[in-house]
């Protein structure tokens, strides 16, 4: 109940639901089909709501793409970004984002792998608001490893002198390799041979490795 002692608006909680009921649906097969294969018509059949409904929460099929990439985004920072700030920032951190990472492509959070992959190869080439959001959350994951990267680098994790954008772009490319081939051959073996690729370029860079326990699994498994 509201200070007043009225109770909420049943349609103001109802939307709400239905709106992260289509949404939820949406992710999955922007996932799989691409954001282009959206549409109000589709999204009420599959979620069991009037395309009336669904065009009032969102009004458009580009604000319900841009709705989809946020809720995406949000799903990334749940499953990697957030569990990853509970290991002290450092090399460690980056270790169990790219770790963290592999996991949420491996099971398949989102039906057709990585939804940044997927939406990515699709927008490309084309411009407007859509392919803006996607660059952005793109972006943003970049960013983000990248700026661990920076941080461990000025606290003495990573030896002096690497060049971060280069560890951030050979990570996040072994990160996607991993995601199209398990797509494309059916075949999770890909995921540990990229968690084992991840760990061997960490350790290139790691200016103490003896502080790190996954780097002295490495090199148990090595012998």
């Amino acid at each position: 109940m509201s200070e007043s002692g009225e109770r909420p608006d049943g349609r103001v909680e109802r939307g709400n639901r239905t709106r992260a009921a289509v949404l939820a649906r949406a992710v999955q097969i922007a996932s799989v089909d691409g954001l282009a294969e959206l549409s109000l018509g589709r999204l009420a059949s599959e979620v069991g709501v009037s395309k009336s409904g669904i065009f009032t929460l969102f009004g458009s099929k580009q604000a319900l793409q841009l709705a989809t990439v946020e809720a995406a985004r949000a799903m990334l920072v749940d499953h990697v970004v957030g569990p990853a700030r509970e290991v002290p920032d450092g090399l460690d951190r980056l270790h169990t984002l790219c770790a963290l990472w592999l996991d949420y492509s491996r099971s398949r959070v989102f039906d057709g792998g990585c939804f940044f992959s997927a939406v990515t190869a699709e927008f490309d080439s084309r411009t407007g608001p859509v392919r803006a959001a996607v660059v952005d959350s793109y972006a943003a994951w970049s960013r983000h490893v990248r700026g661990i990267a920076a941080r461990a680098l000025d606290a003495g994790d990573i030896v002096e002198g690497t060049d971060v954008d280069q560890l951030e772009f050979e990570l996040t490319s072994m990160l996607e390799m991993a995601n199209t081939l398990s797509l494309l051959h059916g075949d999770d073996s890909v995921y540990s041979r990229a968690l084992a690729a991840v760990e061997d370029r960490l350790g290139r860079v790691a200016a103490r490795p003896e502080r790190h326990p996954w780097l002295a699994r490495e090199s148990a498994a090595q012998r």
